[in-house]
């Protein structure tokens, strides 16, 4: 079995005095919206009157899946490889974003179906070449899925160590939407058809035959296990139907919260890769901060599932840490407003009386 974890809620003893902090700016109550809620959700995370986010990093996971074989993807496997060349050469939008915003970028080969040359921004913490095809067999072996998790146990703690006070994640991997709408399935109940999307671009015939996949590779997993889908374990489930980057994600997510510091959610697939975590550790979900609603169509469920608020809403469906680092800004603003705007008192403006 991977590593335990014991993940407490943040403590609420600071509560009240940041809530007056919070009121107390020099705006009417409520009238910075999320950004208080942010800046409330970081306060009790770290501890303390005036969060800190000015050490961040990106961290994408990148790994092949096995399940491509039937069809589910619009592209090839070969394009997993590629695109990591295009974040490493700085070429991919995650790239450019991470560069406006001077937030540095590291990469982490997990499972992709190619020997990568070594580069700065490359972390080898290779699982596997792939995958297995979960609709013909268990996607991975026991071994393999505790390498995977302490893969983003290891980089959580390597950012941690390095001073990072906020990460961000994303991923990786073609035929990787499949893979994480067959985990929601299993993990909420709801329907194949509910859960599959267009990914990178499938018509509806495509999205119709991914469903189909998802039930099929459950189906088979049930009958291998002699269980229902609703009864497995976090260890059966991440086994029979996992993907490498998707549970690389969860373990950074489990660490990065088991330290104390907040993570932010990007799309669909990292969506799911802290649905997994909670179900091992349910108090993770305390340190998350989720950053976008993405167009892929089970995202909103499960983020109304998760109770999740996210800040934005680009229609984005790319994946890769896009919307996380496109949110940053905007969890700066709600430190930076909690340090620096005058308080009431302090501008010598008359306050509510209310």
């Amino acid at each position: 079995m991977f590593k335990q974890f014991s993940i407490q809620a943040p403590s609420a003893v600071i509560e009240t005095e940041l809530q007056h902090k919070i009121d107390n700016k020099t705006k009417p109550l409520g009238a910075l919206g999320d950004l208080e809620s942010i800046a409330f959700q970081l306060g009790k995370i770290q501890q303390t009157l005036i969060p800190n986010v000015s050490k961040p990093k990106m961290i994408v996971f990148a790994a092949d899946h096995g399940v491509v074989a039937q069809g589910i993807s619009l592209f090839p496997q070969e394009v997993t490889p590629q695109m990591v060349m295009n974040f490493l050469m700085g070429g991919a939008a995650v790239s450019v974003f991470c560069a406006q915003h001077n937030v540095p970028l590291r990469v982490v080969d997990v499972g992709v179906n190619a020997q990568l040359n070594e580069h700065p921004l490359l972390g080898i913490r290779k699982v596997a070449f792939s995958s297995k095809d979960f609709s013909q067999q268990a996607a991975m072996t026991s071994h393999e899925l505790e390498k995977a998790i302490q893969a983003g146990v290891d980089e959580a703690n390597l950012a941690i160590d390095d001073g990072v006070n906020l990460l961000m994640f994303g991923e990786m991997g073609i035929g990787n939407t499949c893979v994480s709408s067959c985990m929601m399935t299993a993990l909420i109940g709801v329907s194949a058809i509910d859960c599959a999307g267009r990914g990178t671009g499938l018509d509806s015939a495509g999205v119709s035959h991914k469903a189909q996949v998802i039930e099929q590779s459950l189906t088979r997993a049930e009958q291998v296990t002699g269980q229902k889908r609703s009864a497995w374990s976090a260890q059966t489930l991440a086994e029979q139907v996992g993907g490498f980057e998707i549970l690389a994600m969860a373990g950074a997510m489990l660490q990065s919260a088991q330290r104390q510091t907040a993570f932010v959610v990007d799309g669909f697939i990292c969506s799911v890769a802290l649905l997994f975590a909670q179900k091992i550790a349910p108090h993770v979900r305390d340190y998350a901060i989720f950053a976008h609603q993405s167009n892929e169509k089970a995202h909103k469920l499960l983020l109304d599932h998760l109770q999740a608020e996210p800040i934005l809403s680009l229609d984005l469906r790319l994946g890769e840490g896009s919307g996380a680092i496109l949110a940053y800004p905007l969890i700066q603003s709600a430190c930076l407003f909690l340090k620096n705007m005058a308080s009431f008192e302090s501008a010598g403006v008359s306050g509510s009386e209310q």
